[in-house]
């Protein structure tokens, strides 16, 4: 058992998650309290009903998620949200929220932890935003097609748009949504990107600049750094900790 305070100011602490500038609604940190003490922790990309109903019913009273409940708040406390609120309270679990930073760090962060596990090391810095980077990029050996073969094996759903080197020497990485990495590839001296999703306008972008996109989808490239972080605070306390998956496909 370990305080809540203690656990919130540890993953405050290590993932560095007052340097970054996020969305207001992002709202990281701890969004939802609970009695003072945990015992479990559990994992989850999204806030939502089913990840909240899992959590409760495996009694984990911490649950680390990437995406909080607040992006469109304020909102009365009726019909789903108040749902989920009753769930967490009831369950006497807390929320803790942690977008950007889980994005960027460059041990536990998403795009780290994409390029390691293609065996590539996470050096460049790569979309920087006040002064921080939100993605990272490589230098690579592979080529185009092993690149593509290699996702392949981590991601059910690979959609490959490939207009640029057949052996690019570095490949960035921006989990979740690309749009704003896209038109930062070419003034970083890179033409392939690795992202969970992209608008339609993107695919003509890549012909024309000769770019290589793979699209593996948003909720499966944010599912690395709430389970490292998850770890890492339940080896520090010496707590047991879980990932609770919601299958989402998008």
């Amino acid at each position: 058992m370990v305080s809540l305070s203690k656990l919130v100011a540890f993953c405050d602490e290590r993932t560095r998650l007052s340097a970054y500038k996020d969305a207001p609604g992002a709202f990281n940190g701890l969004q939802v309290a609970n009695s003072g003490q945990v015992t479990k922790i559990g994992a989850a990309v999204d806030s939502g009903l089913d990840a909240f109903q899992q959590a409760v019913t495996a009694k984990d009273d911490f649950l680390i998620v990437h995406h909080g409940m607040y992006w469109d708040m304020p909102r009365p406390l009726v019909g789903s949200t108040y749902q989920r609120v009753r769930t967490l309270f009831q369950g006497n679990c807390a929320l803790y929220s942690n977008h950007l930073p889980l994005d960027g760090h460059p041990d536990l962060g998403n795009n780290a932890l994409l390029a390691r596990q293609l065996k590539l090391e996470p050096t460049l810095p790569f979309l920087i935003r006040d002064g921080e980077a939100i993605g990272w990029a490589a230098k690579n050996e592979l080529s185009r097609a092993e690149l593509r073969a290699q996702l392949e094996t981590h991601y059910r759903r690979v959609v490959a748009i490939e207009y640029g080197s057949a052996h690019p020497t570095r490949v960035a990485f921006c989990s979740g949504s690309g749009n704003s990495a896209v038109p930062e590839l070419r003034k970083s001296g890179i033409d392939t990107l690795v992202t969970g999703e992209l608008r339609e306008e993107w695919f003509t972008v890549a012909q024309e600049q000769e770019l290589n996109l793979y699209i593996c989808g948003h909720y499966a490239t944010e599912v690395h750094a709430v389970q490292a972080l998850a770890a890492e605070a339940a080896a520090h306390f010496n707590l047991p900790w879980q990932f609770l998956s919601t299958v989402n496909p998008l």
